[in-house]
């Protein structure tokens, strides 16, 4: 028979054994701001509303495209008709959160995604608070045998800003992951995005 001493001493020591489980088990996501997984497209809205998809006509360019969500799969398509001097782009804001609040990223190592590109240039932004002038944090194109769903992996360290002075991507302040199709000439793009987040 236990001595009350003993028996007091063996249940707290189980009670922390628990707790001890638990905390270590909830620690990768307590370190994570934001989830690992940004969308995975088994939903055709995000947040409760459409998707949303911007244009560069503001800024002369008239490229134009359509993006549908179905079985799980995001395809964009459209063409790129930059203006005189000016490139063309078609930006599709994958938003971390409803309220459009910052979240932390600094638990990841950077953007990973299940991707294909069947025409043209595809690109990554991370958007920070920060960043006002939506010259964002963005990797180089996304590199994929054509026409075959791969997986890639681009690192935050190797984002840069393209025209702006070169600022630490603060990884706090992320709002978006933007999947960005340019050019510099008039061109038709096409790609299809079955899942991403980070890594």
């Amino acid at each position: 028979m236990k001595t009350p001493t003993v028996s007091f001493f063996w249940r707290r020591t189980k009670v922390t054994v628990v707790v001890a489980v638990v905390f270590y088990a909830l620690l990768p996501f307590a370190k994570a701001g934001a989830p690992a997984l940004v969308d995975d497209f088994s939903n055709p809205t995000r947040h409760g509303a459409d998707r949303l998809l911007f244009n560069d006509k503001d800024l002369g360019s008239q490229s134009h495209a359509t993006q549908t969500c179905a079985d799980g799969v995001l395809k964009v398509e459209g063409e790129l008709v930059p203006g005189r001097g000016v490139p063309a782009f078609i930006s599709v804001p994958l938003i971390l959160s409803g309220d459009m609040q910052p979240q932390d990223l600094s638990a990841y190592e950077g953007v990973r995604l299940r991707v294909k590109v069947n025409k043209g240039i595809l690109s990554v932004q991370v958007a920070s608070a920060e960043v006002t002038n939506f010259d964002y944090h963005t990797g180089g194109p996304v590199v994929v045998k054509r026409g075959e769903f791969q997986e890639v992996r681009l690192a935050f360290k190797d984002m840069k800003r393209a025209w702006s002075e070169q600022t630490p991507l603060n990884l706090k302040t992320i709002t978006s992951v933007n999947l960005v199709a340019f050019g510099m000439a008039k061109d038709a793009f096409s790609y299809e995005v079955d899942e991403i987040g980070f890594y």
